[in-house]
């Protein structure tokens, strides 16, 4: 694990973005900044963090945390369904089928928690919602309390704005141009996406609580696995050995994700609309120590960064995908 000092003094070093004019066109996401060619897509992943969609600052190494997560997984779920990874030519960068991203995310939930709008607890608690999504939820439930199974709540951009809008199945089919057979597909494929995601994190001490996936279609046809898959962006993860107690006495979970930030943000009264809190160094740090701690908790591999500008080694990496 890093020290605090060499977080610390990577802050001024962190990938804020890129912008290569010689690697095929450009779009630039919250986090990734892609360059399609032809069949194949190069992305980059920042050191930006999203949270209540909107981009609120950059950590330490979170783009090469994010980029050795989501290939860790890529490799023990490709037998479930088939992704998008070719070749992975930096730490922060991924090569990857060019393919057109589905209308949905897969959200899954193994408990009920969140502090977002789109979250089932807030739905829950704050608004009353009994049938979040399609799931009828029973009434007494508490906060971080594990459903008897998991339950797919799907997300998709919302009609008007520019925040993501939990949906049901029937609302989803009704918005987009998704088949009731390929999301059944979608369906499937991310129950068994997140049990073998949960197996492999219990076997770490760490449980995941929620996570999403995203996919997308190939030119031939296949649906694939796209973007990232049970990374601390996409993901909560908890604490097993402290879980109980945590829960019986009504405290909040041990995390590991970016819900800290999230928290800090909403204890500071932000919750994605207005002006953004000024981040402070050791928020931004101790973000970074739980995203390589996360890392290296659930792969079990050593964390290894050099604390560098990030930039000039992307550059340097992507010169033979040049067109």
């Amino acid at each position: 694990m890093l020290s605090n000092e060499e977080l610390t003094q990577q802050l001024p070093n962190c990938l804020e973005g890129v912008h290569f004019e010689n690697l095929g066109e450009e779009y630039i996401g919250k986090v990734r900044d892609n360059y399609t060619q032809g069949d194949k897509r190069i992305i980059v992943i920042s050191d930006r963090l999203s949270a209540f969609d909107r981009v609120i600052t950059e950590i330490p190494f979170k783009g090469q945390v994010l980029n050795q997560m989501a290939t860790f997984w890529f490799d023990k779920t490709k037998d479930i369904v088939g992704n998008h990874m070719i070749e992975v030519p930096d730490p922060n960068a991924i090569v990857v089928k060019q393919c057109k991203a589905l209308p949905v995310e897969m959200v899954v939930r193994g408990y009920i928690t969140g502090v977002t709008s789109t979250s089932a607890w807030y739905n829950y608690n704050e608004k009353g919602i009994r049938n979040f999504c399609g799931n009828e939820l029973p009434e007494g439930l508490e906060k971080d309390q594990k459903f008897d199974k998991p339950i797919l709540t799907p997300s998709t951009k919302a009609m008007h704005g520019d925040h993501d809008e939990s949906v049901s199945k029937e609302e989803l089919l009704e918005r987009t141009d998704l088949s009731e057979e390929d999301f059944d597909h979608l369906a499937d494929v991310s129950m068994k996406l997140f049990e073998r995601g949960t197996e492999i994190a219990a076997k770490q001490g760490i449980i995941l609580v929620d996570t999403k996936y995203e996919f997308g279609r190939t030119p031939d046809g296949e649906i694939i696995l796209i973007d990232e898959i049970n990374t601390p962006d996409s993901s909560r993860f908890w604490f097993a050995d402290e879980y109980e107690k945590r829960f019986a006495a009504g405290d909040e979970q041990k995390k590991i994700d970016k819900e800290y930030l999230r928290s800090w943000l909403a204890d500071k009264g932000f919750m994605g609309d207005g002006d953004i809190p000024e981040i402070p160094d050791e928020v931004r740090v101790e973000t970074a120590r739980r995203y390589i701690e996360a890392y290296e908790l659930i792969t079990g591999q050593t964390f290894d960064a050099k604390v560098e500008p990030a930039l000039p080694r992307v550059e340097e990496n992507l010169k033979k995908y040049a067109i």
